[in-house]
Formats: structure tokens, C-alpha cells, sequence
């Protein structure tokens, strides 16, 4: 088992990789609060650990809780989100109930944005079973619902109080939520690691082939830069730099998700396609040379993650970029390279650039497609 923290004073909390976590409660009992769990899932994950997680909690004497929830980004809603505030009221809960998020990034986004809101607040464990989830959703805090104009723009800053990432449940991970996770684990690499993406080049056939050892070193790399930057600007208020720089090509993938409908891209493949935008347009500013470009979309095609965004229109981009929560004065503000392995975020790009990047690698498909 690997060990990590992200440390924010009094609120700092603990970060466990390794196989046979997810129902490890010797590593979650000293979290409780009180005698009662609620656990939130959904009915992928139900079948396949439910039933061990309650019955190990159970044999501690906690009081347990059951939420299943649908599954899918489609059901990341308001109406979803007040499933779990009925069984919370009708089981009659208390501010100290514990709430455990049992799932990929959409329960873990639901479930902290419960905690963050029930009864003022309650304490919640994030418990990933996706490497998505693993390497970024369930650590640093940012919990929420989408909205149909826009991707998580309700939400709260709710930190959890343990995060068990159980690399096992990566087993039974379907091909195409693996790569989606990928995008984000290349992502550290792009915005402040180089040695990190060099070495992701070097191994992301073991990563697609679901090497444990390449998968756990890639998760701790992971945790341990987004931990690093939540403990420096946890709210994202720095001017530069600071979290934001976490955002890179959501801005642009998360048009895309908006745009299509949740879920008809993964969360990963949007951000994948939107990340290669982001280079696009830092080599048509004179920050990237076009090779490095290339090294990009060959490490994402690699990793088997789309590289072609659906062609939306300039006005639509425009319009769901404009509803992004990094912009600031109406401005839109991006994440840019440098260079790889160095991020910055900007205000100062015109729309024609824009415009240059979102037609550079834009076709006609609402399938991400797994070519390129």
C-alpha cells in the first residue's frame, strides 16, 4: 500500500493505493463520526462490492445505509442528487452519519456534494473504482451536479476525509473508462512533469494493458502532483497558475460533453481532445513547436483516446467556453503549454486563435473515434 496526503492544515486527509482496499475498514474506522454509514453507489458498482463493503461495516456495528443510484454522467442532476437527500431524511440521518462514495467520478461528485449540503455538512470517504476517479475527481475536494447549460457549475468545495484508491476494482474496468482515465494521468505530465510524460511514453502500453505496477506507479504520480497543487490553492482563487492549471482542455472538452449530451463522450475523451486543442493553439502562439504536438496526440492515441472533436460550430464553442468557471470578467481564460511539462493560464488570446485551434481538430462525429 502506498501512502500519500494532501495537506491542508487541520482538514488534511490521507491518500491509500493498493489492491484489497475498498473494504478495508480497519483503514476507515478511526473517520467515523458515529454508528451510521450511508454508502453511495450506482448499479454498475452495486453488484460487484456493495454487498462486501455493508457487510464489513456491519461488522464493525455500524448502521448502514444503501443508496444505488443510476449510472451514467446523464444522471449527474439536481433530480439524481435528491435520491440521496430522501434516503438520508427518510432513514433519518444525522450530522454524524458518515457518507461513503462508492464509484467512479460521477457518485464521487454527488455523493461530496451531498455531504458538502446535508444538514450543513457531514463527513464523507471517497472510495474510486476508476482510475478517472482515482487520479483526480476523489481527491482535492470539488464536488457537484452538471447543469444543462454547463458541466459541474453547482457545486462546493467539500474535502473528503480519507480517499481509498483500490487498484483491483481497475480489474473490472470496462477498455474505453480506462482510457478516458489516461487523458488525466497525461495530463500531470503536460502541465508540470516532464520526467512524468516521458515516462508515461515509455509506458503506456503496460498502462493500456492494465500492468499493475505501471497502473499503481501511474495513480501515485498522479495523486501526489494534484496534491501538491490542491495544498497550494485548494479554492482556485490564485490569479496564475495555482489549480487552474488542473483545467487544462476542460475548458474545450467540456463544451463538447454540454453540447452532445453528458455521457455520449466520457468525461476523459472530451478532456483528451480538448487537451490537444490547448496545444494546438500554444504552437499557433509560438509556444510549442508542431513536433511537440505530435508528441502529444501519439501519446493519446496510444493511450486509445479520440483525437478529432465534433464539429460544433465556432458560435457554439463559444458559447459553452463562455459558461466555464475559470473566466473571469467575462474574459475567457484558458490553460496553455508553455511546454510540455509547463502550464500557464491566459486571458489574453484572441478569438481568431481560438478559432484556429477548435478547426485544427475538429470533424464531423459525435462518436469519439478511436483512430484519430
Amino acid at each position: 500500500m502506498h501512502a500519500l496526503e494532501v495537506s491542508l492544515g487541520d482538514r488534511s486527509y490521507p491518500i491509500l493505493i493498493g489492491p484489497g482496499l475498498y473494504a478495508a475498514t480497519a483503514l476507515m474506522v478511526d473517520h467515523f463520526v458515529g454508528k451510521r454509514v450511508a454508502i453511495v453507489t450506482n448499479e454498475t458498482i452495486a453488484p460487484l462490492y456493495l454487498a462486501p463493503l455493508t457487510n464489513a461495516l456491519r461488522d464493525l456495528g455500524l448502521s448502514v445505509v444503501e443508496i444505488v443510484l443510476p449510472d451514467g454522467e446523464t444522471y449527474k442532476t439536481g433530480n439524481t442528487l435528491d435520491r440521496i437527500y430522501d434516503a438520508l431524511m427518510r432513514e433519518r440521518c444525522d450530522r454524524s452519519t458518515t457518507l461513503i462514495a462508492l464509484g467512479g467520478g460521477v457518485i464521487g461528485d454527488m455523493c461530496g456534494y451531498a455531504a458538502a449540503t446535508y444538514q450543513r455538512g457531514v463527513p464523507f470517504i471517497q472510495i474510486p473504482t476508476t482510475l478517472l476517479a482515482q487520479v483526480d475527481s476523489s481527491v482535492g475536494g470539488k464536488t457537484g451536479i452538471n447543469h444543462p447549460l454547463g458541466k459541474n457549475m453547482i457545486g462546493a468545495f467539500w474535502q473528503p476525509k480519507l480517499v481509498l484508491a483500490d487498484t483491483d476494482t481497475l480489474n473490472t474496468l470496462p477498455a474505453r473508462e480506462l482510457s478516458a482515465g489516461l487523458a488525466e494521468v497525461i495530463k500531470y505530465g503536460l502541465i508540470r512533469d516532464y520526467a512524468f510524460f516521458e515516462w508515461l511514453e515509455d509506458n503506456m502500453d503496460r498502462l493500456v494493458s492494465c500492468d499493475p505496477d505501471a497502473l499503481t506507479y501511474a495513480i501515485e504520480r498522479s495523486c501526489a502532483n494534484k496534491a501538491e497543487v490542491v495544498a497550494g490553492d485548494e479554492r482556485e482563487t490564485a490569479k496564475e497558475g495555482g489549480r487552474a492549471l488542473l483545467n487544462l482542455g476542460h475548458t474545450f472538452g467540456h463544451a463538447i460533453e454540454t453540447a452532445l449530451g453528458y455521457g455520449t463522450w466520457l468525461h476523459g475523451e472530451a478532456v483528451a481532445t480538448g487537451m490537444l486543442m490547448a496545444a494546438q493553439l500554444s504552437a499557433h502562439l509560438g509556444w510549442l513547436a508542431s513536433s511537440d504536438v505530435a508528441r502529444i496526440g501519439d501519446l493519446l492515441a496510444r493511450a486509445r483516446l479520440p483525437l478529432k472533436a465534433p464539429r460544433l460550430g465556432a458560435e457554439k464553442y463559444f458559447d459553452l467556453m463562455g459558461h466555464d468557471k475559470k473566466n473571469i470578467g467575462g474574459r475567457l481564460r484558458l490553460v496553455l503549454l508553455k511546454r510540455i511539462g509547463e502550464a500557464i493560464t491566459t486571458s489574453a488570446i484572441e478569438p481568431g486563435d481560438v478559432l484556429a485551434a477548435i478547426a485544427a481538430c475538429c470533424a464531423d462525429q459525435k462518436e469519439p473515434s478511436r483512430d484519430g
